[in-house]
């Protein structure tokens, strides 16, 4: 998120109020929107993924996380992360969202409503803690995670907010760049992932029964969307309707393609076949990539960075099973790798030429941007990764936070939730009855010659 400068100070004696720019609200209006939409694409990304018995409950997570997160920031989450405080935290001046109102705050938003860019924040907040979802299905009780998330929140994300984007932050100040959220969103989240999954153990059947995507249609529907959806997350971070907004929309496209492509290529090479869920995978990788560069890159440096992300997050992804490590949805891979890869090539392909509120990378004659971008990836995950455990060992001290073995055999959305995602349409679901074709139907042996009839037992 690029943050425009405070405005000048007036000379003695002139009068004149910030002006809210119609175009600029109108634009970050809809990209709101757009990151808005971002959740339920998620919500399908990740609950085509998984088993059927637990697509109610993975996408629940992604709508549960924004609804919680959204609360958490209007009453204090705002002005921890963006609230006038010292360069590791804000104060809480925003209270409440107090004073945050329909005129603009000059330190962020000079040309938009104070209120507008609080939202466009908040969407951010909320998609962060559905991201670390996907690392936690069919075990994860659904509170605990609701109760982690605002936790989390609070504890990680908002300081994290804070140093990067900031008035005053550490990271900010020492010149580090994420346009949109590599380091802040997908490097915190990816390392969360990790944590969550060591802490909470493997599933009981991992390893010993394939975890096949019960609906590829609807894995490639939430890509899109999110693909969709992510032209308001890194082009509306502009906070303007301009040249800088422009560019990140054509970079964010020319990264998620060359994503694909990339991702395409590596499945072709290393099975022979390219699929459906690799395309979709591979164009997620490539977004994850752009968004810390979006507005600072030009258009060939994007393709340059999905297609060099692409490798890493692939050999993670097919490393990650060889290990005890149950990251059911490698957000690891996805978010984390790639959003380290965003980071650090942000530093390299970075050029004051396409953003001159930016900072030229290693390419443009600027070395140090790199050893500064790494510095933010490195405290990123320090700080992530220490700060959830021990959120998750002091919740578990109050709070049961994996549910029982049997609900993990019989479904965590029947036990989590009372619902399933699909009935097969025969008597058994009018009578309550749930139970396998084979366990349902007896043919009993007759005469020789006679016709068996079937009964149910």
């Amino acid at each position: 998120m690029t943050i425009v400068p405070a405005m000048p100070l007036l000379a003695a004696g002139q009068a004149s109020a910030p002006t809210i720019s119609a175009g600029d609200t109108a634009w970050v209006l809809i990209s709101t929107a757009l990151v808005l939409l971002m959740v339920p694409g998620l919500a399908f990304f990740y609950g085509g993924l998984v088993r059927t018995k637990s697509a109610l409950n993975t996408m629940l997570m992604s709508l549960g996380a924004l609804a919680v997160v959204t609360v958490q920031w209007v009453l204090f989450g705002y002005s921890l992360a963006f609230g006038p405080g010292s360069s590791w935290i804000g104060g809480l001046a925003h209270l409440g969202f107090t004073g945050v109102t329909a005129l603009p705050n000059p330190t962020y938003s000079a040309a938009l409503p104070h209120l507008l860019f609080s939202a466009f924040q908040a969407m951010f907040a909320g998609i962060t803690v559905a991201l670390f979802s996907g690392a936690i299905v069919d075990r994860m009780r659904f509170t605990a995670y609701l109760v982690f998330g605002v936790l989390w929140t609070t504890i990680v994300y908002d300081p994290l907010a804070h140093w990067v984007w900031g008035d005053g932050g550490w990271l900010r100040m020492l010149g580090a760049l994420d346009f949109a959220g590599g380091t802040v969103v997908h490097i915190s989240a990816g390392t969360t992932a990790i944590v969550l999954a060591l802490v909470l153990g493997p599933r009981r059947d991992f390893k010993r029964v394939p975890n096949v995507p019960h609906n590829v249609p609807f894995a490639l529907l939430g890509a899109g969307l999110l693909w969709f959806g992510w032209f308001g997350f890194n082009a509306g971070s502009a906070l303007a309707a301009d040249g800088i907004a422009a560019n990140a929309l054509v970079t964010t496209h020319a990264a998620a393609a060359a994503g694909l492509i990339s991702w395409l290529i590596l499945e072709l090479i290393k099975g022979g076949r390219a699929t459906a869920v690799g395309a979709a995978t591979g164009a997620v990788v490539g977004l994850v990539a752009i968004t810390p560069a979006a507005g600072f890159v030009t258009p060939l440096a994007a393709l340059a960075m999905g297609a060099l992300a692409a490798p890493f997050s692939f050999y993670a992804l097919h490393y990650r099973p060889k290990t005890r490590l149950d990251d059911t949805l490698d957000v690891f891979a996805c978010h984390g790798v790639a959003g380290i890869m965003g980071a650090v090539l942000t530093g390299v392909f970075a050029s004051k030429a396409v953003n001159p509120l930016g900072a030229d990378g290693l390419l443009a004659g600027n070395p140090s941007l790199v050893g500064v971008q790494l510095l933010a990836v490195v405290a990123t995950i320090a700080f992530a990764g220490i700060a959830s455990a021990g959120i998750l060992f002091a919740l578990r001290a109050v709070m049961p936070l994996r549910v029982p073995v049997e609900v993990e055999v019989q479904g965590i959305d029947l036990a989590e939730h009372g619902e399933e995602a699909y009935h097969g349409g025969d008597l058994s679901d009018l009578t309550g009855r749930k139970t396998a074709l084979g366990d349902a139907v007896v043919l009993p042996v007759t005469e020789l010659g006679a016709r068996a009839v079937p009964r149910t037992v």
